[in-house]
């Protein structure tokens, strides 16, 4: 069977593995996929050289796919667009084939992934927590194995939160590098089309596909000093107030780097943070307004199914700004002109800052109490970003609690290869938790080797658990949640590099599905458990308190 075919029918089969309806606005016929991918592999097997074939490729819903509507996630905003978006076709043109337009905050407006008449995105590994928005559904997509790479939009950090959330890597490339022709705008003058992935390789080279001749003059870039990495660094009570772990978990990030070689420099985040604040405080909000403003406000007066359709959130943000006066976007400018320049001498001759991509990963019932209050804490170190007119790369630093903690490499317009290159010293770790054929000297074992795993320790599973044999091959176990009735089951944690964790969730077969593991000394780890309905015909050998007990005495 054909390589993109075989691929596109996996991700089908992921797609209703893992359940998550509200990852999509609209999902190409299968009949039409199909046929694609049938063509892809005829022409690779001619000889025609597409070097993303057999990449399967999500867009958020604001962007131009041929062939479905584009909504900005308002079913009555939609329009059919004649063509796809100069990002999509140049993907498409290297060989990657789309899936479907995914969810979003309502045009683009929030950092949160909820604000949507399509459904709240949830987060991939903790379907309590949010995804992070506005591109939430492609980054989800991305996360769960069912896209290789997917298309966002970044204005306000909406390639990257989404991408800490859920443990992947995100590029938000200098502003004007990727055409935002066919693109519903939300700031016109600061969007950006962003790329994810489960892996830095895989972004860049989805990146090296969408860029082409810069929309404006490349400025020279100053003369590098010799030396390693200059990476700056704002002292931790600059940051503000982080969630628990999360400050540790940056030092560590910090310490990576410096153990690479580079070198750490202080700087004060005070431009950075003033200037965060501005973008939804002050005056630059009316380009929103520009954008969709006049279809909100005859929506609104009409009433009726229109209305209905938007999000009361976006829709006041939207509709305050009409009457922001004109005086004040130029006193705006003028005090974001201060703050820029200020911005930049703190770089002074730095490669790069480092941050925390977002203070914090809020659930959903604690968005839905304050929805402001949260979606303007989560951009404090992403908003102002675009404002001042940087690159970002923003990539998996390891775990907190057992869900994904991000950074991100921040550095002046067109930078974006040196930020990705600095970036590969992050070569962070997750733990995971194995019960069955991943276990050490079993068959699937090498799987974990072969992607940088280690052994870290060996225990047992908090006595809520049943385990029961399938009928697979290999043969494997099935781990599933019981609560009381359970027992405590041999499991080993291994420790991969995060990018890990993402390839190998890729690749996960039904019944499997990746989820919390509750451990006998009361932490949690991601590990490998079993869908309720795999169990119809299996055996119970819960009484043997792990598999290779029972492997044993079998």
């Amino acid at each position: 069977m054909s390589t993109t075919l075989t691929r596109l029918r996996a991700a089908y089969d992921r797609i209703a593995a893992v359940d998550r309806p509200e990852i999509w606005i609209g999902l190409r016929p299968r009949a039409e996929t199909e046929a694609e991918a049938r063509a892809i592999d005829a022409r690779v097997a001619a000889g025609e050289r597409l070097p993303l074939a057999g990449r399967l490729l999500a867009v958020k819903g604001n962007i131009d796919v041929a062939g479905l509507p584009t909504t900005a996630g308002c079913p009555a905003y939609a329009y059919r667009p004649a063509a796809d978006a100069p990002a999509v076709a140049r993907l498409r043109a290297a060989g990657a084939l789309v899936l479907g337009t995914t969810n979003l905050d309502q045009f683009a407006t929030g950092l949160v992934g909820t604000r949507s008449p399509y459904g709240a995105v949830r987060a991939a590994h903790d379907p309590a927590r949010i995804s992070g928005g506005s591109s939430s559904g492609s980054a989800v997509a991305v996360a769960l194995g069912i896209a290789d790479l997917a298309l966002g939009t970044d204005t306000a950090g909406s390639g990257r939160i989404p991408a800490a959330f859920n443990g992947i890597v995100g590029l938000k490339p200098t502003r004007g590098l990727v055409p935002t022709e066919g693109v519903v705008p939300a700031c016109a003058s600061l969007d950006c089309v962003t790329v994810f992935a489960r892996t830095l390789p895989e972004a860049e080279q989805a990146l090296a596909h969408l860029a082409g001749p810069p929309a404006r003059a490349l400025p020279p870039l100053p003369a590098r000093a010799p030396g390693p990495w200059r990476i700056a660094v704002p002292p931790l009570a600059q940051l503000g107030d982080l969630d628990d772990g999360w400050p540790a978990a940056y030092e560590t990030a910090v310490r990576l780097l410096a153990d690479a070689g580079a070198e750490i420099r202080p700087l004060d985040l005070t431009p950075f943070t003033e200037a965060a604040a501005m973008l939804y405080e002050g005056a630059f909000v009316a380009e929103r307004y520009t954008a969709v403003g006049e279809f909100i406000d005859k929506a609104t007066a009409d009433g009726g199914a229109d209305a209905d359709t938007l999000d009361p959130t976006v829709a006041g943000i939207i509709s305050r700004a009409r009457d922001i006066p004109a005086h004040r976007l130029y006193a705006d400018m003028d005090r974001l002109a201060a703050l820029r320049a200020r911005a930049l001498a703190e770089l002074a001759d730095a490669d790069a800052l480092l941050l925390p991509t977002a203070p914090g990963h809020p659930t959903l019932a604690e968005v839905a109490a304050d929805p402001l209050g949260a979606n303007a804490r989560l951009g404090r170190f992403t908003n102002s970003t675009n404002l001042f007119d940087l690159a970002a790369v923003a990539v998996p630093a390891g775990e907190v609690g057992g869900l994904p903690f991000g950074v991100m490499l921040i550095g002046p317009a067109f930078t974006d290869e040196r930020l990705a290159t600095i970036a590969r010293s992050l070569r962070a770790e997750v733990s995971l938790a194995v019960v069955g054929a991943h276990l050490t000297g079993q068959p699937l074992n090498p799987q974990l080797l072969s992607l940088g795993g280690r052994l870290a320790r060996t225990t047992t599973t908090a006595p809520v658990y049943r385990l029961y044999a399938l009928d697979t091959v290999p043969p494997k176990p099935g781990l599933v949640h019981v609560g009381e009735g359970g027992a405590g089951i041999e499991t080993e944690i291994w420790r991969l590099p995060a990018e890990g964790l993402g390839s190998l969730l890729a690749t996960l077969p039904r019944p499997m599905a990746l989820g919390r593991v509750e451990l006998a000394d009361g932490t949690t780890a991601p590990g490998f458990l079993c869908e309720p309905s795999a169990l119809r015909d299996a055996q119970d050998i819960t009484h043997h308190a792990g598999w290779r007990t029972y492997l044993q005495q079998g």
